[in-house]
């Protein structure tokens, strides 16, 4: 297999973790993988009333720092601007309260070790 494809293939295993790990909690699928101009949103999920905009990142070694040090200002803007992107096509989700959490992964894509850090960023901050 490619590289890309290793790539492709192994952040599909560690999404589905999340995605079950999260439903395990109580969320709601909505969409996945949803793709706008500026960028993917990996998971949208609902929890309760709250639509929930998730990032999940992968790291096989999290010694040098998890994957939530990676979504730095820049992709936070760009996951806003998504986020914003989705609610404009999505009408039945614009009086919902929204936020975004980061699932951060490491260790074997088949069964990571998953963090979930809810609320991890918010819009205004970005």
């Amino acid at each position: 297999m490619r590289p890309a494809a290793d790539r492709r293939a192994r952040g599909a295993a560690v999404e589905a973790a999340a995605r079950a790990h999260l439903a395990r909690a109580g969320l709601r699928d909505v969409a996945a993988n949803a793709s706008y101009r500026f960028g993917e949103l990996d998971l949208v999920m609902l929890e309760g009333a709250t639509l929930v905009f998730v990032e999940v990142r992968y790291r096989r070694d999290a010694r040098f720092g998890g994957g939530a040090a990676s979504v730095d200002v820049h992709k936070r803007r760009k996951l806003v601007q998504a986020a914003s992107a989705f609610l404009a096509h999505h009408p039945r989700y614009a009086n919902a309260s929204c936020r975004f959490d980061v699932v951060e992964a490491d260790g074997d894509p088949a069964s990571p070790r998953l963090s979930w850090l809810k609320d991890a960023f918010r819009a205004d901050e970005c």
